[in-house]
């Protein structure tokens, strides 16, 4: 099967997938199903793609498979998929001796009252960091923050939108996250050099949202402090990976040794046995089962799609309004929001859109750094404010139905000031990171 020429044709088993999945997400969703978009498990939308593929391109069947099995196969799909098991068995483990409960106790019972806002921020910014994942961070922290806006007379979807922010600050740059994950090697780049082009950017946009907060989200009435219940050894898993990671050690190491720390925690400090330990391994490795083999099936498909010319039509469409690197970047920004919108999934918009931001990087010579960075950061603030995303819908699920997304989303402060930092990092960085 031999490469041809940029192509429409060779993009539409991607649309199909992404029809697939949009189009199931928006007709459940005027069924009234809850958690519409997340019914259809991606790995099931994108196989109809591939079979499409199949019959659409040229060459044999045999050619066709191997170029499949390649794409599947490759260096970059493989460690990506590793990497998600260790970090799901690493996240289930210390979540399960006790590491997410001592984290948000301890931010709790040292925040005042008084800047209850600017606390959630933190407190969902660590958890989300240190776990990879802003869902488990709102699920942690939405009962509290519902309890303290009925407490403290702050409004709920002030409270929400600050949590929001955080749990999103958190899983753009975590180093476990699937995001992260996703971004990196697409790219091919290490995830502590991400790290320092992103938080270059996100800390400024944290930053002026924490001002913000603190002089909007003061309490008409101050809470009465609670004495929370924590253990500072079970949130020391989660900072020793912060730490190994950020210090350049290779992110099977580090996983492997957190898995290994928090462990040891929950046999000294927990009521883990040798038993149980694996078991919870084992349901974090299961707990990836999707986006592993999303990641495996995109590949494959991805390689398919390369071949055929899809990827050269959508930079020859893309080169008609890129003039330089400048652009360029702008560009994979624009095409990961847009896929993320439609699919309602950073992950998935990740792994969609990183062949072809190599591509671009590669054609303007864009730093893969910042193409990694980029990717991921677009696509968290997309999914941190669309109605529909998992993120949202789990936090109204919290308020029965006395906060709409429409409440939150106009609040929304660190997206937006992580959009304008975005752009303005774009068009106006001079020296090289």
């Amino acid at each position: 099967m031999e490469k041809n020429k940029g192509t429409f044709k060779g993009l539409i088993p991607f649309l199909v997938f992404v029809g697939i999945y949009l189009g199931s997400g928006i007709a459940l969703e005027i069924k009234g199903m809850d958690m519409a978009f997340y019914q259809l498990p991606a790995p099931i939308a994108i196989f109809p793609a591939i079979v499409c593929a199949f019959f659409l391109f040229k060459g044999t069947i045999k050619e066709k498979f191997e170029t499949f099995l390649e794409g599947c196969g490759h260096q970059d799909i493989i460690t990506m998929c590793i990497i998600y098991l260790l970090a799901g068995g690493f996240a289930v483990v210390s979540k399960s001796m006790g590491g997410v409960d001592s984290t948000v106790n301890l931010g709790l019972t040292y925040i005042p009252a008084h800047y209850i806002a600017p606390g959630l921020f933190i407190i969902a910014g660590f958890i989300s960091t240190a776990t990879g994942t802003s869902v488990g961070a709102i699920v942690s922290l939405t009962p509290i923050a519902v309890g303290l806006s009925d407490k403290s007379g702050v409004s709920m979807a002030f409270l929400l939108a600050a949590l929001m922010g955080g749990a999103m600050f958190g899983d753009n740059l975590s180093v476990i996250s699937d995001t992260t994950i996703a971004a990196t090697k697409t790219q091919g780049v290490d995830m502590r050099d991400k790290f320092k082009v992103n938080i270059k950017i996100a800390a400024p946009a944290a930053v002026l949202t924490l001002i913000l907060l603190v002089i909007f989200g003061k309490p008409d009435v101050v809470a009465e402090s609670q004495i929370y219940t924590y253990s500072l050894i079970k949130v020391l898993p989660y900072i020793f990976v912060l730490v190994l990671a950020l210090l350049g050690m290779n992110v099977f190491a580090v996983l492997t040794a957190g898995i290994v720390l928090s462990g040891i925690i929950g046999f000294t400090h927990g009521d883990f046995t040798l038993l149980s330990y694996g078991k919870e391994i084992y349901n974090g490795f299961t707990g990836m089962t999707e986006i592993f083999i999303l990641s495996l099936l995109t590949g494959g498909l991805a390689a398919l799609v390369t071949k055929a010319g899809g990827i050269d039509w959508i930079l020859s469409i893309i080169q008609k309004k890129i003039k330089g690197k400048k652009t360029a970047k702008l560009g994979i920004g624009f095409l990961v929001t847009l896929t993320d919108i439609a699919v309602a999934n950073n992950t998935v918009a990740i792994i969609i859109n990183g062949p072809i931001a190599k591509e671009i990087c590669e054609k303007y010579d864009v730093d893969p750094k910042e193409s990694a960075a980029i990717l991921d950061i677009f696509s968290c603030i997309a999914q941190g404010a669309i109605p529909y995303g998992a993120q949202m819908l789990i936090m109204l699920s919290f308020t029965k139905g006395s906060v709409s997304p429409f409440d939150i989303i106009p609040l929304l402060w660190y997206q937006m000031l992580l959009m304008v930092f975005t752009i303005i990092f774009i068009f106006y960085k001079k020296s090289k990171i």
